[in-house]
């Protein structure tokens, strides 16, 4: 399952599939197998919540994502079982009979935003408003975990309030550095854009003109590697993999003194064998801390205390 922070409706996708199911890693899962599982009908009150969780009316069943990804399915209902032992009747989801765009060899999404459907408010009333997470690379274990953290390892930044969207984590950026240098911007270039955090979302979008200084930095320190052309979003790549380039230490830091360390992975993304891009795009309307920056720290979201930690070598 893809770890969305970004949405709000768990679905996975569910046999028999009536217009397109996409390659999963595992089998599709059967309802017709489960002795618990029912369909939420119209006249209950998690079908009227449906809009609200994922932007669509509930008449359409329809979960969509911003690179134009969606699901479409029955709402329905049946026993979440987790690693731990515990069991949780009634959870509510989506059973997906037409999933389609970038889901990758998933079964479906785990929607872990602040709106009533997600995972995480489901679970919260026994197991605490919190969770965190790390994200694995190839060379690493991750791990998602649902309630109580040890607080003393992170370090924290508040969550911020933004009015296109309660369901979201809004989070304060206050600068950049790169080789221990700010970025030559200033403090408002910063907070002019809101920027949330979305474990669902790979490239980091930054306001345009700390993008701007950002790439120029990246591009003056890696100056003796040939420079390719764009790769989709990515503007500023390299001749070369990631392993051969002298990538510069950066670091962003949020509102609190809350610091991602990145390393030189989290900064460049090889994009095919001769090219390497910076893994950060320009945003339009929404600044966005993506995946590829968050890869091997432990995140913790506590939403009870309204703060989000961060803290460095998560994955096992």
């Amino acid at each position: 399952m893809v770890v969305d922070t970004g949405s709000s409706l768990s679905w996975l996708q569910c046999s028999p599939c009536r217009i397109y199911c996409h390659d999963q890693v595992g089998p599709v899962f059967d309802p017709a197998a489960s002795a618990s599982y029912r369909p939420v009908s119209c006249s209950e009150s998690e079908c009227n919540s449906l809009e609200s969780a994922t932007l669509n009316p509930s008449a359409c069943s329809l979960a969509s994502y911003g690179d134009r990804s969606f699901s479409v399915g029955y709402l329905s209902k049946d026993v979440l079982s987790l690693g731990s032992g515990q069991r949780f009747a009634g959870f509510v989801y989506g059973c997906g009979q037409d999933n389609e765009g970038l889901f990758g060899r998933s079964a479906g999404l785990i929607g872990l935003a602040r709106n009533k459907l997600s995972l995480l408010s489901q679970l919260a009333p026994s197991l605490g408003y919190s969770f965190s997470y790390c994200l694995s690379t190839a060379a690493s274990t991750g791990y998602l975990s649902i309630g109580s953290y040890n607080a003393g390892q992170f370090s924290y930044t508040p969550m911020q309030s933004s009015s296109l969207d309660n369901s979201l984590y809004f989070v304060r950026l206050t600068s950049i550095t790169v080789g221990g240098r700010g970025l030559p911007v200033s403090s408002s270039a910063f907070t002019g854009t809101p920027t949330i955090i979305d474990s669902g979302t790979v490239i980091t979008r930054l306001p345009s003109n700390v993008y701007a200084a950002l790439s120029s930095a990246i591009a003056a320190a890696l100056r003796e590697y040939p420079r390719q052309p764009a790769y989709s979003i990515l503007d500023t790549c390299f001749r070369g993999s990631l392993s051969r380039l002298a990538v510069p230490a950066v670091a962003m830091v949020f509102q609190g003194g809350a610091t991602l360390r990145l390393a030189p992975r989290n900064v460049m993304i090889d994009v095919d064998g001769s090219t390497t891009c910076l893994a950060f795009a320009p945003a339009r309307r929404v600044a966005i801390i993506g995946n590829k920056q968050q890869e091997t720290f432990s995140v913790v979201y506590d939403v009870g205390r309204s703060r989000i930690g961060f803290a460095a070598g998560g994955c096992g």
